[in-house]
């Protein structure tokens, strides 16, 4: 059994839960391509129900060698719908090869728009990647990953940021060590405090335990603390987490009844807010190999269902809707649609 990270010791409720609901966004699109060499784009955009719309861009490359991967955030942007220009020309470039006798692990992709231009530089050696942005708004990224090349099981990662205008720099620093039975994440922030996030998990046939702490160097203080214990079998789960210094609680529990049926449900209680209990029950049912419907729904009479099918190979249709059942007479419902497109 593979050990989870601390935020993920309740993964499967959660997820059941939580993914695959399209209400949340009044439209969304995704757009996948990969490349021969291991080099992965995704380009998504999301139209909000206040009319606000927002795109990212991310480039990923895969060391098939070792195994690694990682994935960088290129570029996200805000427009209102309204100011979107009726005649506007955009244009991507990607994967362009530095010529030579010898091959050079260097590429580069563009991105140009009227919203703004983006150019991404990618350095790969086995188990290294670098990943460098640089946008209009003159904000410079630089992500640098090491994984099982320091030691087996050890991800460093280092993130630089500069904004030249302002001056404002930052680094942080990550550090991932997954073991049989151990999987422990550390997360500074070198610049600012500094401050140290750590969480631990431990694990033996199926039992789980974890805990988190957050650190001000500056300030000399502990800034939080969580707990959780858990229990993962191949066709169920169950958790108990103690979060927000130990204030929050919550209990899941996610059962996959057989290959077409999954059932779950979360408890939440907040010492602080009074005695109220939150409860969420989800399901999903898989009525082909090509498509699920889900539904879940609260305390607060919140109805949600889903409808997930794959129309065609690479192109993937997501259909939502939310209902508050209190409030049937009043516009508070909200419907949504996702297209995928991978190639």
């Amino acid at each position: 059994m593979s050990i989870p990270a601390f935020a993920d010791i309740s993964k499967s409720a959660n997820d059941l839960l939580n993914k695959d609901f399209y209400h949340l966004s009044a439209g969304t699109i995704e757009v996948k391509s990969n490349t021969p060499n291991n080099v992965a784009f995704k380009v998504t955009g999301k139209s909000s129900h206040e009319k606000a719309t927002s795109g990212a861009i991310e480039g990923k490359y895969t060391d098939k060698s070792l195994g690694n991967s990682t994935t960088t955030p290129i570029k996200t942007t805000k427009t209102k719908t309204s100011k979107r220009r009726p005649n506007s020309l955009s244009l991507s470039l990607g994967r362009i090869r530095v010529p030579g006798p010898q091959a050079l692990p260097l590429d580069f992709a563009i991105y140009l728009s009227h919203q703004g231009s983006m150019l991404l530089m990618l350095y790969r050696r086995a188990g290294l990647t670098l990943t460098q942005t640089w946008n209009t708004a003159n904000a410079l990224d630089t992500k640098v990953e090491l994984a099982d090349s320091l030691a087996k099981g050890l991800k460093a990662e280092t993130i630089f940021s500069f904004l030249p205008a302002t001056q404002n720099k930052g680094v942080k620093l990550n550090l991932t060590f997954k073991q049989s039975a151990f999987h422990g994440r550390a997360f500074f922030d070198l610049l600012k405090g500094p401050t140290a996030n750590v969480d631990a998990v431990i694990g033996h046939e199926g039992f789980l335990a974890g805990a988190s702490a957050g650190y001000d160097v500056q300030k000399a203080a502990v800034t939080g603390y969580s707990a959780a214990v858990g229990y993962i079998a191949p066709q169920y789960s169950a958790a108990v987490t103690a979060t927000d210094n130990l204030s929050v609680f919550a209990a899941s529990y996610y059962h996959k009844v057989n290959s077409q049926v999954e059932a779950g449900a979360k408890a939440t209680w907040n010492s602080k807010s009074g005695n109220n209990v939150g409860l969420e029950v989800a399901s999903k049912y898989r009525l082909d190999p090509v498509s699920f419907a889900k539904a879940k729904i609260n305390d607060r009479g919140v109805a949600a269902v889903s409808y997930n099918v794959l129309l065609r190979p690479g192109v993937t249709l997501g259909l939502g809707a939310s209902f508050d059942t209190q409030k049937l007479e009043q516009a508070t419902h909200k419907v949504g649609a996702s297209f995928t497109f991978e190639s």
